[in-house]
């Protein structure tokens, strides 16, 4: 039996991941402030797991988290590319001095490896399709480059120290926990708390832009599989997950009409500074070194989680 630390633990991902860990044996150990995530995530779960609430900008209190761990789980971060162009500040102290910070006391703590929620943003909205990753990347908004800037702490860490380290770029992960009460939120769990209620759906822009959704199963699944892989095929490495496959927000609409039931329009704002046009991922990297595999497609991921929020409402 392994200890694993799950930053950002209260979020959407973090709590996901703590769930497999949790059926599969495993001891959890998670930190989180609350800042984005949220403590009704874990509520079911606390008292089974090792949970202190914390900051990853305090770096005594990610010493004494990472004491006696054997992986971690970096998830802990503000999500948010609007929020990043309003306060670049505070997004590249959370997303860049936080990782710092969880990677030196890893470190210290002789963990075996530290597995990132990297991010597809760092892309930018470069036309070539997919994805992949030996792409120069060309981020846009400041949390894009917070987040690869995290990805080359984590690559220099293996090479200055020898922690080993794995950055997985999420390519729009969605399911349910996913908060849809933020204006930064994901697009998915906005339009379907939306639509279930009734309530008219905003999309920024025309809705052609077009995403590789990936439904919270499969991000899970990468996760796990990237601390089970040889240290010779991934340590030090980046990974696209995602499906390889994508929607336009217009089609997806159209998707949750069928499953919601609602029957009117959406409403189309302006564009959001830091948004790309088109987000598709060639995967073949992370199938050939780490095994994976997406198991849950768009539509029956889409179907889960149009039921969790129906039941939560």
């Amino acid at each position: 039996m392994s200890l694993y630390l799950i930053t950002g633990i209260g979020g959407f991902i973090g709590s996901s991941i703590a769930r497999s860990l949790l059926e599969r044996g495993q001891q959890v150990r998670g930190v989180d402030n609350f800042s984005t995530g949220k403590r009704e995530n874990i509520s079911e779960i606390v008292d089974r797991i090792d949970f202190r609430e914390a900051d990853i900008l305090n770096l005594d209190a990610m010493h004494q988290a990472c004491n006696g761990v054997d992986f971690v789980f970096h998830e802990a971060a503000i999500p948010s590319v609007p929020k990043s162009v309003k306060d670049p500040l505070g997004s590249n102290q959370a997303n860049i001095d936080g990782t710092v910070n969880v990677l030196v006391a890893a470190r210290d703590a002789k963990v075996k490896r530290v597995v990132y929620a990297a991010s597809s943003s760092a892309y930018g909205d470069t036309p070539t399709l997919p994805k992949h990753e030996e792409m120069k990347p060309d981020p846009i908004s400041p949390y894009a480059v917070a987040k690869l800037a995290s990805e080359h702490y984590m690559t220099s860490f293996y090479r200055c120290y020898g922690l080993e380290t794995v950055s997985l770029r999420y390519f729009n992960i969605f399911g349910p926990r996913q908060d849809p009460s933020s204006p930064y939120s994901g697009v998915l769990a906005k339009f379907i708390t939306s639509m279930l209620r009734g309530e008219q759906p905003t999309i920024f822009g025309d809705g052609e832009q077009s995403r590789d959704f990936t439904y919270i199963d499969n991000a899970v699944a990468a996760n796990l599989l990237a601390c089970e892989a040889p240290k010779d095929q991934v340590a030090g490495q980046v990974f696209n997950i995602a499906t390889g496959r994508r929607l336009s927000l217009n089609e997806t609409l159209q998707l949750l009409r069928e499953l919601t039931g609602y029957s009117g329009q959406p409403k189309y704002g302006a564009e959001r500074k830091g948004d790309i046009k088109h987000s598709l991922a060639d995967i073949s990297r992370a199938e050939a070194a780490l095994g994976y595999k997406p198991s849950v497609h768009f539509e029956e991921g889409l179907r889960r989680t149009v039921g969790w929020y129906r039941e939560q409402s």
